[in-house]
């Protein structure tokens, strides 16, 4: 399973590599990471292998996460996307949702949560 992280934190990608370690060395999920929507729009462009997941950050500089749900449920309807943010607020969550996410995790992420929503979708 191919799954993109969008977040503007470059830290984020050696902590998913850490909690995501046996499954990626078994091969059930392959990671990419981008930290900017822009990044994110370039690649699903460019885009070779079968893409099922985009974790996005809401918070980022430039387009933000819920501008970038916006294009991808527009332009990719078949790619399942989850946002992640430090803000539990009831205004990004309900825009969240009426933008199309599919759902909705906030920071800290709890990874063995995050891995039984992936296991759903394998």
């Amino acid at each position: 399973m191919n799954i993109m992280v969008v977040d503007d934190e470059q830290d984020i990608t050696l902590l998913f590599k850490q909690k995501f370690r046996k499954e990626i060395r078994q091969k059930k999920v392959e990671f990419s990471f981008v930290f900017s929507a822009e990044d994110a729009l370039n690649c699903l462009d460019n885009q070779e292998n079968h893409l099922i997941l985009i974790l996005a950050d809401i918070n980022m500089p430039g387009m933000n996460g819920l501008e970038l749900l916006k294009i991808i449920k527009d332009s990719y309807p078949d790619i399942k996307v989850f946002m992640i943010t430090a803000y539990g607020d009831d205004y990004n969550y309900q825009t969240a949702i009426q933008c199309g996410a599919d759902d909705y995790l906030t920071k800290p992420i709890k990874f063995e949560h995050l891995k039984e929503k992936i296991n759903e979708l394998i």
